[in-house]
């Protein structure tokens, strides 16, 4: 791509690194660039962040024509910048805009763009412990027109956050309320899409799940309310009796670049992972007998997020004294290990970007 570059006049005074919090600062620049119907992508440049400017009757307000991704680059100990998976987000944006009529953005430019916005901004990549630059590519629909139909043209924009810990428990367990009226996704909807829509609807549920002391919402599924399938932002895993179980991706449940990474892991490690339905009655079942050994989230913002109580109806379970797992913490040292470089990338994960 022919990547136009204006720089900002006055650059912005960064943040103290050991007080990030999770998207709440914002680096000097962003990536954009337009699609019209009959052009195609075009336009491509990176600009001192700042306001959008948008028709008030712009399709994405009105109709909800928006996908986004979540990513991370981490500094090495020797000071390089590496992506993980990038390859993978860019293929789950092409599916998420499929499923909402909206036109693919190519997984080569999608990885250009990411690469050219970060080494602009490299200086914002963070080298405390536990700290990396969050990525936030998002497509949007800009046309102006009231009538419910899929837009004629398109921005794809890139932001840029210096982040730390997802949840303020960092890696410690929190509690999760089992959501069993409300309805997440459904098999034919859009819940293996990254949208905005998904995450609008869970908002209520994550509400209630506040006012009861929980940090997140386990989903069940849309139809019976029977079987377990994601957490409100992460996906998730038990291991129950030395084996681990999650749900399959079959259309609800969003096909998370960690959960694949972790699954590829554990096999090697020669864990049997179960991909299929598990109810919640055998979740708490579990957790009741002492089975239930281990439970997690799996997510770019949080890598892992271990599960220290479930809280479902009127009944609960601890799970592991409310102590992180010794599998989780494995779990999280070593793709840990590898998103920063301390561990050797035997997959072939990482992609180092020369700033």
């Amino acid at each position: 791509m022919d990547i136009k570059f204006e720089k900002r006049a006055e650059l912005k005074q960064k943040p103290d690194e050991k007080n990030l919090g999770f998207g709440k600062y914002y680096t000097d620049h962003m990536f954009m660039m337009d699609y019209d119907e009959g052009q195609g992508w075009h336009d491509a440049c990176i600009v001192p962040y700042g306001p959008i400017p948008m028709e008030p009757t712009c399709v994405t307000l009105h109709y909800a024509q928006e996908t986004f991704e979540g990513m991370k680059a981490y500094r090495t100990a020797e000071g390089k910048i590496q992506l993980f998976r990038p390859e993978m987000n860019a293929r789950r944006m092409i599916n998420s805009n499929a499923r909402l009529c909206m036109p693919a953005f190519p997984e080569d430019m999608f990885i250009e763009a990411v690469k050219a916005i970060v080494k602009v901004d490299a200086d914002w990549v963070p080298s405390e412990p536990e700290t990396s630059l969050y990525i936030r590519p998002f497509m949007f629909a800009t046309e102006g027109a009231l009538g419910a139909h899929a837009s004629s043209s398109y921005k794809f924009v890139i932001v840029l956050s210096p982040s730390g810990a997802y949840y303020k428990e960092g890696v410690n367990p929190v509690r999760i309320l089992i959501e069993d009226e409300l309805v997440r996704a459904v098999k034919g909807g859009t819940g293996f899409a990254k949208c905005g829509g998904n995450y609008a609807s869970s908002l209520l549920a994550q509400k209630k799940a506040a006012e009861q002391g929980c940090a997140q919402v386990l989903w069940l599924d849309g139809v019976e309310r029977k079987y377990v399938e994601e957490v409100g932002t992460m996906n998730v895993m038990f291991k129950i009796a030395g084996e681990i179980y999650t749900a399959a991706i079959d259309g609800s449940v969003l096909p998370g670049v960690t959960r694949d990474s972790i699954i590829h892991i554990l096999r090697d490690w020669g864990y049997t992972v179960n991909e299929g339905k598990l109810s919640v009655d055998d979740l708490m079942k579990a957790g009741h007998d002492g089975t239930l050994e281990e439970a997690f989230g799996t997510g770019t913002a949080a890598v892992i997020s271990p599960i220290g109580e479930f809280l479902y109806k009127d009944d609960s379970v601890r799970i592991n004294d409310f102590k992180t797992g010794e599998l989780t913490q494995k779990l999280y040292d070593y793709l840990t290990g590898i998103q920063w470089g301390r561990e050797e990338d035997k997959y072939n994960w990482t992609t180092t970007i020369d700033a």
